[in-house]
This record gives structure tokens, sequence and C-alpha cells, in this order.
């Protein structure tokens, strides 16, 4: 048969045909067993011949001398199957979308999506991958600059430059009408080195070390310049210290550096509270000062109270010193005594005028240093009360009896403190008026068991009671006193009963 098969189908259909003819016409059988014979190196297709093996949940995919059986796994559109495993396509990738050249393909889940691309700016094109790409105008076929004139791209557009001649460091302006100067420091056509400054200059440049250095030319790199030994003293107050390009100044202790970097300013440390007590401010420095009554102590900074007590030289109060911090203050006893205006001596409290006593109507109250006693004044028999402070004899029977009688007994107070210095004169005693002629004896009759007093005669008519020991603390004495006046011819006596009161020392 002049039939040709274009699938395996066909063949397998004009075969059996053929065959079918030839049992129909034996008198063609030479040509169709030609035609069959052309056909026996043909693959066979297995799944339309039914020769396969497949299950009914399989599909038959004939291959070259064989066949393959496949599940039959649907996937919906947009998806293929990949190891039994539905996966999405990407249409942008393998090139399946329907974009245009002015949209961008995206693709998304079981199909695609087409984004119109941004539109480039004027002087730009886009390259196939969508990009915008400076249009070389120049690069043109058709040339954008009249004749005589360079075309000179630009990004995003060009310039025409007129042909015209320019030497080096000039290039010609944009309407090529003339030369105009090269910034070489601009357009980075210079060959400064690292840490130097280019200056365009016309046709050319020069390059200049920064502030603070100094070119080398045997290394020929800018060097540090060490301004604090270049200009030693005039930078800088106190000290100098040099930085890479520059110096700094710094102050000694006690100064700050002003705003200005340059000067140094004394720093008032007291604001900082360092002395214990007083602070004064100095140039560069401070000191600590104490306030009266106190001293600074070895580390200059704290002060310790003054003990006036024990340093003074002499006595700063009459009977007792009491330091205080920062000064001293003076104390009295506690009983009889109370402190003067000055602050510093005591004052006997007579108890007998203020009526701080407590003696009874038939008593007299006497005032001592520190205290009071209380006194009743008694005369002997035979005498009679004249005063306050005097008896006086009544009668005298017998001249013997009033030789050895006083003839007037008179009462004494006297005080002393126990620091009073020995021997010591307490008493006198003599007539008034005395006469020529007159002579005294003069002895103590009662009251010195412990030998404290003594008499002395001062000349013929006077006689001193005397205290020649030292008594320690308080004591209250009572000693009887005789006279006897020897005037003309005849004896009389007197006597005296003191009183002595020995109160203690306030030094």
């Amino acid at each position: 048969s002049p039939y040709r098969c274009r699938t395996a189908a066909d063949c397998y259909s004009q075969t059996v045909l053929s065959l079918f003819t030839l049992r129909l016409s034996p008198s063609h059988t030479q040509t169709n067993a030609l035609w069959f014979c052309s056909l026996q190196h043909s693959d066979v297709n297995e799944c339309l011949l039914s020769a396969h093996t497949c299950q009914l949940d399989e599909r038959c995919v004939n291959t070259v001398g064989s066949y393959v059986c496949q599940r039959l796994i649907t996937c919906p559109p947009g998806y293929h199957i990949n190891n039994d495993i539905c996966e999405d396509i990407n249409e942008c990738v393998q090139g399946s979308h329907n974009c245009g050249a002015d949209f961008e393909c995206v693709n998304t889940e079981g199909s695609f999506r087409c984004n119109p691309k941004p539109r480039c700016p004027a002087g730009f094109h886009r390259d196939s991958q969508g990009n915008c790409n400076d249009l070389d105008e120049c690069g043109a076929l058709t040339q954008p600059c009249s004749p005589g004139f360079n075309c000179i791209n630009t990004v995003g557009s060009f310039m025409c430059q007129r042909k015209i001649m320019c030497s080096r460091g000039y290039h010609a302006n944009p309407e090529g009408s003339r030369c105009i100067d090269v910034d070489e420091c601009q357009s980075s056509l210079h060959r400064c080195g690292d840490g130097q400054i280019c200056h365009n200059l016309p046709g050319s440049y020069r390059c200049e070390c920064q502030p603070g250095y100094q070119f080398d030319s045997f290394s020929r790199m800018c060097m540090d310049v060490n301004e604090c030994w270049r200009y030693p003293g005039r930078l800088c107050p106190q000290t100098c210290e040099n930085t890479p390009g520059s110096y700094q100044c710094s102050c000694t202790t006690g100064f700050s550096l002003s705003s200005d970097g340059k000067n140094c300013e004394d720093v008032n440390e007291c604001v900082a509270n360092p002395c214990s007590q007083e602070c004064a401010n100095i140039y560069g420095s401070y000191q600590c000062y104490c306030r009266q009554g106190y001293y600074l102590r070895e580390d200059g900074h704290s002060c310790e109270d003054i003990d006036e007590c024990t340093q003074s030289v002499g006595h700063l109060c009459t009977y007792k010193c009491v330091n205080v911090p920062g000064s001293y203050q003076c104390a009295c006893p506690e009983y009889g005594y109370t402190m003067s205006p000055n602050g510093r001596s005591c004052i006997d409290i007579d108890e007998c005028i203020t009526r701080a006593h407590n003696c009874t109507l038939d008593e007299t109250c006497y005032n001592i240093q520190g205290g009071h006693r209380c006194l009743a004044l008694t005369c002997p028999p035979n005498y009679r009360k004249v005063s306050d402070t005097r008896c006086e004899r009544m009668t005298c029977p017998t001249s013997l009896e009033c030789q050895n009688s006083p003839l007037r007994i008179t009462y004494y107070y006297l005080s002393f403190q126990s620091n009073i210095v020995i021997p010591a004169q307490i008493f006198r005693i003599g007539p008034s008026p005395a006469y020529s002629g007159d002579n005294v004896i003069v002895t103590i009759t009662q009251g010195n068991e412990e030998n404290y007093f003594s008499t002395r005669k001062l000349n013929a008519y006077t006689g001193a009671v005397y205290l020649h020991r030292q008594v320690d603390g308080q004591r209250d004495f009572f000693i009887h006193v005789e006279m006897k006046l020897w005037r003309q011819g005849t004896f009389t006596t007197f006597q005296a009963r003191i009183y002595v009161f020995i109160t203690g020392s306030l030094l």
C-alpha cells in the first residue's frame, strides 16, 4: 500500500488492513508482503495491543521497546506530577507564561501573575532582565550632535563638545567654544597621597598636608608636627601634650582647663568640702582652717578640739575648768557660789542677805565663803548683852575677881580660805584709845588644842593672833583670846571670842 504510517497506531491499523487485504486478494501477495516487511523494525505499542499487565487503576504508557504502568493521578491546572506528588509549575521560570515585554511575571501557586514593569526615565532603556540602564545616545546609528562636535555620553543624557584642542589640565566647555580648567580634585584625577589635601590650580593642582602635618621629602609622606617642641611655652600656660595633627593643653593639680582649651583656671576645691570645718581657696590649692577652740591635725583636713583646761598657761577659772567642744566653761561649787558676769570667777552667795539660810529667830546668820553659819550669842553669868556682839561684866565683888574675869567679852567672826598663806595675821587686839605707858599681854586661853594659832606682841599696846599651820579642807574654830591691859598700875582683862571659819579654796 502506498500509505505511510505517521504514528504507531496508524501502523497497527494499516498492518491489520494489509493482512486482511492479503487474505482477500491473493494476487497482491508480493506487494503487501514487502510493505509488511518495512514495519517489522517499528516499535510495538503494547498499550494499544493490550499486551500490557497494568492494573485497572494504572495507566499504560508506551516506551521505545516496552511500556510503563503509571498510577492514575490527576493534578489541577498549574501543577504537574513529580514522584507521585503534585508540584506547582513555575511558569515564569519555564517561560510558559504569556506576559508581555512591559510586564513582569510573578509566579503564584498553580498559576502566575503579570505585573506591569516600572517605566525607565528619559535617557534609560530596559534590558532583558527588566533593569533600567543608561542609554548611550552617542552609540546610536544616528549621531545626535552636529558635525564639528563630539558626542559625550552622560548618565541619562549626552552633551555635544566642539572639536577644539585644549592643553593639558583643560577641557572644552559643553558648547565647545572655549577651554575650561579641569578640577582634578573633584574628578579624582589627582595623585595626592593619604593624609594630603588636594587644592585645584588653573590647569593643575597642588597637594598639601593637613594642618598639623608637614611633608617629608625623604619618605614623601606627611609627618606629624610636634607643636609643643616647635613652640615651647607659647601654646599652653602649663602642660602641652602633642597629638596626631595637633596638640592638647593640660593643667596641673588645682587647675582645670578652660572652655577655650588653652588656659588654666583655678579650681575652687572648697566647693567639694574637703575640710572638716573651714576651707580657704588659694591659687592652685586650698587651706583648711579650724574654728576657735580647735587645732588642725597632721592630715591637714581634720580639726581636733583643744582642751583649754589642760593646755592653757595659768588658771582660766577661779574654781573649776570644764572642757567643751571648741571652748571651755568655768564651773563653781555646787552650793554657796554663783558665776560672775566675766564667766571665770565664782562669787559667794550671801545666804544671810538672800534669806537662803535656815537659822532660827534666836540665831544670827553669818555668811562665809560658800556657805553660812547660824550663831547664837549668849553672855556668861554676871554679864549682860549690850549689843549683838558684846557682853559686859555687871558686878565685881572682889578686886581679884575683877582682875581675873574679863571686863568685856566681844565676839568676832572671821572667814578664810584654806589656801591662805601661812603664817597669816588674822586678828589684832589693843586698847582704844591707847595711852602712853599702856602695856598688854595677849594669850589664847581656849580653842587652840591643836596648836593652829599663836599670838605675838606687835608693840607695847598691840597684840596679834596668827594662823601658823596650814588647814586642810574646811574647818571651824572657836578660840578665846585674852588681853590683859596694864594701865597706871592696874590690870584690866578683855576677852575676844573669835569664830574662825576655814573654807575650801576655789583655786
